[in-house]
């Protein structure tokens, strides 16, 4: 567990340099709304990661074994285009920006593939739910520190030194890393590309069957598709719409929801321990879905630090309780000898709310305004809550290894 809460850190750190951080550095260069919404672009590596995943199934890197090599070789990779983001000027040169975010992004996806497949082959279905509350608990001081410690000293401190030193931070994965157990893998891997690439999907096939496997993955695509989709322009709302200062977001914004996703991940793992992971997809996909009503009536009211507290600290709760049982679940579907281009396309799919629309959000608030704005967010968890229903009535089959031959 301390492992994971390590790589969860590591996995956390590029997320906000390429996302929330970048928009309040944006934001306040005087980048137009319009260009904020369209980096939402660059996590598209997020989305696509499935592929190249097979190829970090199929090839191992001569050290470490089949999972940790590519950690190691990822997170320095991160440390070196981290940094050199740092060095660019948004303004002057915003084309080099792009390439370097977009190279961040690709890099922190594939290393979420190895991560995932990670967990993936070593946690016992007992451990999953806890498991991956930790591991998501890791993920979140990771972004604490991007986001509340970038914010704090966006003022008195350049954009580069403040990029220079998360990249700097790197450094903890790889000792995560390096302190890390290989898994045993219960099949062998694919031995050829093309098994690679076809073996995962015939697998799911195979044991789902087509019916189950289409719910499985519209499920997967909308559970979250509401929360990732306000992830899009929340920064930009809380400076522009909220008129709250970097200073008082960083303090209130990312603390306190360190405070709901700590406080989420040991309710979580209580409760799916108590009451059984199918129920709590749903409770815990309802309380998600009004969180984001919160954040509409902060923009009815103005700046109201008592409302952005109170939206922050349950959005937050809400959220870690949910994503440790969306993570949990997609854990239930995965085979693990191909376990790694199996995760990637389930949490391919189930970002893209944010990845694929993420750049339609400017539209949503020129035309409704940030309450209606959010209140929108919300209802597009309706279609993932009834999906859920219906995912939770199934019972689930444990994978097999798969047959390679």
């Amino acid at each position: 567990m301390a492992v994971l809460f390590v790589l969860g850190f590591a996995s956390g750190l590029p997320l906000y340099l390429t996302s929330q951080t970048l928009q309040a550095w944006l934001t306040t260069a005087g980048v137009s709304n319009e260009r904020i919404s369209m980096l939402s672009l660059v996590g598209l590596a997020y989305t696509l990661k499935v592929a190249w995943a097979p190829l970090l199934d199929r090839y191992r890197l001569p050290f470490l074994g089949r999972r940790r090599g590519w950690m190691l070789a990822l997170q320095i990779g991160l440390c070196a285009a981290i940094g050199a983001m740092g060095c660019v000027d948004p303004v002057t040169d915003p084309e080099l920006l792009v390439v370097l975010a977009v190279g961040v992004a690709f890099l922190s996806a594939s290393q979420d593939v190895v991560l995932d497949a990670y967990n993936a082959d070593l946690l016992a279905p007992a451990e999953r739910a806890a498991g991956a509350a930790v591991y998501v608990l890791g993920y979140r001081v990771a972004m604490v520190v991007t986001g509340t410690v970038a914010l704090l000293l966006a003022s008195h401190v350049p954009w580069r030194l403040i990029y220079g030193a998360m990249a700097a931070l790197m450094v903890i994965g790889v000792a995560g890393t390096l302190a890390a157990e290989e898994p045993a893998v219960p099949a062998e891997p694919p031995r050829t590309l093309a098994q690679a690439i076809s073996l995962p999907f015939i697998e799911l096939w195979r044991r789902l069957g087509p019916r189950r496997l289409a719910l499985v993955l519209a499920f997967t695509a909308l559970y979250k598709a509401g929360d990732y989709f306000a992830q899009a322009l929340v920064i930009t709302f809380l400076v522009r719409g909220a008129h709250f200062e970097l200073s008082e977001i960083g303090a209130i914004y990312q603390l306190l929801g360190f405070v709901g996703t700590a406080l989420g991940g040991l309710v979580a793992g209580a409760l799916v321990a108590r009451f059984g992971l199918r129920r709590m997809l749903i409770a815990f996909g309802l309380l998600q879905a009004s969180t984001n009503l919160l954040y509409a009536l902060l923009a009815v009211s103005g700046k109201s630090f008592p409302i952005f507290c109170t939206a922050v600290l349950v959005d937050n709760l809400a959220n870690m309780m949910g994503t440790a049982a969306f993570v949990a679940f997609l854990m239930s579907v995965c085979s693990p000898g191909v376990s790694a281009t199996q995760f990637a396309l389930l949490t391919s799919l189930s970002s893209v709310g944010q990845r694929v629309f993420g750049p339609l959000a400017a539209n949503v608030v020129d035309a409704v305004d940030w309450s209606g704005f959010f209140a929108v967010t919300s209802a597009l968890a309706i279609p993932g809550l009834v999906l859920a229903w219906f995912v939770a009535r199934q019972p689930e089959r444990q994978p097999e290894p798969p047959a390679v031959r």
